[in-house]
Parts: structure tokens; C-alpha cells; sequence
């Protein structure tokens, strides 16, 4: 089973990109999913969880994700040393950061990616809302998902211009992140 954390903000779309995956792999890769969030009273801009697992066979485990594979902070003000906590030896940390190094040391036994998603997103959508932008990371760094099976999800989830714009942010993200034409 693999498992994904997402950190976000309350509006920047951590639980939808937990969702979204999950119908990715669901609908068209063939795959069983579960994706749920962990907030409570929080509002608008308070610290966020969304988790996702991902398997071959049904999955029964609906706990919260203390020891993951991948962690995905949609906003760096929330970076700190206690996001790399959990993360499996291999684990993959995908930061929505304009820098271009980390200011805090990673484990050894994680690789880091840092996308300026929000310019991205600011550009396709004219929101600073990064996650399906960090969805496009997600699947140009690892083989977790398909690019097409994100874009298809979009399609089945969103409607319209809100669609298409993010088809087209998800599509530059993967660029920016070394994935390959869609």
C-alpha cells in the first residue's frame, strides 16, 4: 500500500488533490483508493491534513496516516522539520516553495522536489490554489500516477473552464517537474 499526506491550507485544496488522486487511480488506472481529510473547526487559511492511500486490493484501513510514503505541502510557510516526520525510508517530499533549495536539512532517506506552484497556479487560474498543480509534481516524480489518469480525473470532478484551466495547470506542473509531454 502506498500512502500520501497532504498538508495545506484551508481553501488551497489539500482534501479535493487527495480526492483527485484517488479517482485517478480508481477510475482509470485500475486501482483501489481512499482519500479523506482531517480537519476539525478550522476556517479559511488554518493548517490542513488530507491523506490518500493506494493499493491493488480493497483497503479497510481508514486511519489517519502517521507513516507515509509521500508528503505534499501545498504552502511552504507551514515547513518545518516536523512535516518529514513519518516519511518511510525512499519517501518522496514535494514542496510548493520558490526556492530553490530547502532552508531546513531533509532526512537522507527522503528526495525533496520544491515546484513554484503558486505561480503556476496564478497563472492558469489567477488563484494561488496549488493542488492540482501539485498533483502534476506528484506525477512527474514518481510512478504513482499517470499524468492522463490526473487529467481524466479533473475531467470527471470538474466542470467547464474550471476543468480546462486546471487540465492546463496540472499539465505545466508536470512539465516544470521534469515530466514529459502528456
Amino acid at each position: 500500500m502506498i500512502e500520501i499526506r497532504w498538508h495545506g491550507r484551508g481553501g488551497q485544496g489539500a482534501f479535493t488533490a487527495a480526492r483527485l488522486l484517488g479517482v485517478a487511480v480508481t477510475l482509470f488506472e485500475n486501482r483501489y483508493a481512499l482519500a479523506f481529510p482531517s480537519f476539525g473547526p478550522e476556517r479559511r487559511g488554518a493548517p490542513v491534513l488530507g491523506f490518500t492511500r493506494i493499493d491493488n486490493q480493497k483497503i479497510a484501513d481508514r486511519s489517519i496516516i502517521s507513516e507515509c510514503d509521500v508528503a505534499v505541502v501545498l504552502d511552504d510557510t507551514l515547513l518545518d522539520a516536523s512535516l518529514f516526520a513519518g516519511l518511510r525510508a525512499g519517501g518522496l517530499f514535494l514542496l510548493n516553495s520558490a526556492r530553490s533549495e530547502l532552508p531546513i536539512s531533509p532526512p537522507d532517506h527522503v528526495r525533496t522536489v520544491l515546484v513554484d506552484a503558486t505561480s503556476l497556479a496564478l497563472r492558469y487560474l489567477g488563484r494561488p490554489i496549488t493542488n492540482t498543480a501539485m498533483l502534476g509534481v506528484l506525477a512527474a516524480s514518481s510512478d504513482l500516477v499517470g499524468i492522463q489518469s490526473l487529467i481524466a480525473a479533473v475531467r470527471v470532478e470538474m466542470k467547464g473552464v474550471l476543468a480546462e484551466k486546471n487540465i492546463l495547470l496540472l499539465e505545466a506542473a508536470y512539465s516544470a517537474s521534469g515530466g514529459g509531454a502528456s
